[in-house]
């Protein structure tokens, strides 16, 4: 998987390095940080502090996906996301994702200058999302989901469920190079299908797409660590180092100072030149 793509006019390497997709949640009820960028000046200064930090792409969301979150309507997302996403294009110069599982949400988020889709049905939830993605030629994060958690053989159903997914995209005229895959951690899942994905999620890559981890503050590290969402940092830097590992191509987090750090170290350990210390150890 060589090459590579491009997200809001940046070149992005397909394989071989780990971006930074930093979370902008513009809603009162996200499970982290529900409330606390509802203004456009807090947006704002929020997505200039992750940008200062090192963030790639700036992802920006309107509606809650935690469990049991409210729905609301296309109308009311879009009053949330459109006057954020062209503040952010006119002020930093940095991709902006916008996190929709609407095409009519995404339809107007792209012409308020969206650069990617991030869709966390993965083009199931609406029949007319592939067409809107095919027609506005932008790259798509495209995730696995399911309404529950009912699986005969889970990491197999997974990689079919996504394979599926890469086919409507196929179907609909969106370009192999458009597209990033997501296993989804934390949706359609168990805690323990959560933990399997993560041991595997080489397996998530073997499918030929780059691919992207989200597991930021999630219930996964909650449950593991007994710990609050504003205390699952180190549980987030530990599944961000397994992801470098792995050869993800993106995360997508919520601290992005602290995740840059263990993806910078994580990845120089990972690239060392060792041969002539091995000649050196006889």
């Amino acid at each position: 998987m060589k090459g590579t793509m491009t997200i809001g006019g940046k070149e992005f390497e397909r394989a071989g390095h780990t971006y930074i997709m930093g979370i902008l949640n513009v809603t009162p009820d996200s499970f982290s940080d529900g409330g606390k960028y509802t203004t456009l000046d807090k947006a704002l200064r929020h997505a200039e502090q992750m940008t200062a930090e090192g963030a790639d792409i700036i992802d920006i969301g309107g509606e809650s996906t935690r469990p049991g979150h409210t729905l609301i309507s296309d109308e009311e997302e879009k009053e949330r996301v459109l006057p954020v996403i062209e503040a952010v294009k006119k002020r930093f110069d940095v991709p902006v994702s916008v996190d929709t599982y609407k095409s009519g949400v995404a339809e107007e988020a792209v012409k308020a200058g969206a650069d990617l889709i991030n869709d966390i049905w993965g083009l199931k939830y609406d029949e007319k999302f592939a067409k809107v993605i095919a027609g506005a030629k932008v790259p798509c994060c495209l995730m696995h989901n399911r309404q529950t958690a009912d699986y005969k053989h889970f990491m197999t159903d997974c990689l079919n469920d996504l394979k599926e997914t890469l086919a409507i995209a196929e179907a609909a005229g969106i370009g192999e190079h458009q597209i990033i895959l997501d296993p989804g951690i934390g949706f359609g899942k168990t805690y323990e299908h959560n933990l399997i994905v993560m041991k595997h999620l080489e397996a998530f890559r073997e499918l030929g797409y780059p691919v992207l981890l989200g597991t930021s503050r999630k219930s996964m590290i909650g449950l593991t660590l007994d710990l609050p969402a504003a205390q699952r940092v180190e549980g987030t830097l530990a599944t961000t180092v397994m992801g470098v590992m792995a050869g993800m191509s993106f995360v997508r987090v919520h601290d992005v100072e602290a995740n840059r750090r263990a993806i910078q170290m994580a990845e120089a350990i990972l690239k060392v030149q060792e041969e002539s210390i091995w000649d050196t150890l006889g």
